[in-house]
């Protein structure tokens, strides 16, 4: 089995060690001072307490690694769009795209039945072109739970959790995705594949669409966001707002919202990913994560004012530290 990790940081350098591990033959696509130390020294990962170093094929151009099986994609949701034609390189006839990114994935549309479907998501996608080049039914969805982080170039901590559930967007138990998912546990990951995996990216999503912009606002962990019964309000509302949204669109949600605000309680003093971009001057994945949910609202009609108002200050606080694309200049008025 032929496996590129496009975006072979934290998350796709574990999972692309685990699946080396088990016997898949995995090419490493990453960039900068990374990829120079996985080429001079392998890759090293810590997880459940062992220590591993192995020297996959490592390189920046796909061009070096040829068609694939499959294509894990593992790039922060901003940056798919520049990236689509590249990683459209490495398709061959059979390709499947297995998307681990995270929030309101491009092919969101694709394989839903009802008055939106085959339509692309302009917060993530702009003008469709992600869907255009990298085509919805090569999609394999995929909901990645584990943690990690890159602690030194080529060097990856795996901290917790082993799970990444698939799915097709269609709901099918397709020989592609169970022959993937066979592979995954053999590499030592819980890998179900769901029927309704939109279920699974909600619940997902619907902490991170709050947790992360709030501790963007006020530098606050996941402990006090949960915890700290003013935050803890406003996420709720905000929680609130887009399990409305996500219902209309035939979501079904498992657990209520108490449930998975105390599931997020249980994780302790952890910043989150877009406090953790906005503190190292990264671009965050704001869109993906709320701005989407909110265009969602305005397509289903659902009202999401706590969501809106903390979108519109998150873009802001983002673009004062340089992770958002700067305001477009008004128009001067009119002379009279």
């Amino acid at each position: 089995m032929r496996i590129a990790i496009f975006g072979a940081g934290a998350i796709g350098g574990f999972l692309g060690v685990k699946l080396l591990q088990a016997g898949a033959d995995v090419t490493f696509i990453a960039r900068g001072a990374h990829l120079d130390a996985m080429r001079a020294h392998g890759v090293t990962l810590t997880s459940g307490g062992e220590t591993v170093t192995v020297r996959p094929h490592c390189t920046d151009s796909p061009d070096d690694a040829g068609p694939q099986d499959y294509v894990f994609l593992t790039l922060k949701a901003h940056a798919l769009s520049a990236a689509a034609p590249q990683i459209a390189r490495l398709l061959g006839p059979e390709t499947a795209l297995v998307t681990g990114i995270n929030g309101v994935p491009y092919w969101y549309f694709h394989g839903l039945e009802g008055p939106y479907a085959g339509r692309h998501v302009e917060s993530v996608d702009p003008g469709g072109v992600i869907l255009r080049t990298l085509p919805p039914e090569r999609v394999i969805a995929t909901v990645v739970y584990p943690a990690a982080e890159v602690v030194s170039p080529g060097v990856i901590v795996h901290t917790y959790n082993d799970r990444v559930t698939l799915g097709e967007p269609d709901g099918s138990k397709s020989p592609r995705v169970q022959a993937l998912s066979q592979m995954m546990m053999k590499a030592g990951l819980k890998s179900p594949v769901r029927p309704r995996i939109r279920d699974e990216i909600w619940v997902k999503l619907w902490g991170n669409l709050a947790f992360n912009p709030l501790s963007v606002l006020t530098g606050a962990t996941l402990d006090v966001l949960s915890r700290q019964p003013d935050l803890r309000s406003v996420a709720r509302t905000m929680m609130l707002e887009a399990q409305a949204v996500a219902e209309v669109l035939g979501t079904r949600f498992l657990i209520d919202v108490d449930q998975r605000i105390q599931g997020a309680a249980q994780v302790g003093a952890h910043k989150t990913s877009m406090l953790q971009d906005l503190e190292r001057g990264r671009p965050m994945e704001i869109d993906a994560l709320l701005g989407a949910v909110v265009e969602l609202g305005q397509l289903t009609g659902k009202p999401m004012p706590t969501c809106e108002n903390t979108l519109a200050l998150v873009r802001e606080r983002a673009r004062h530290a340089g992770g958002y694309p700067p305001r477009a200049t008004p128009p001067a008025p009119a002379e009279t």
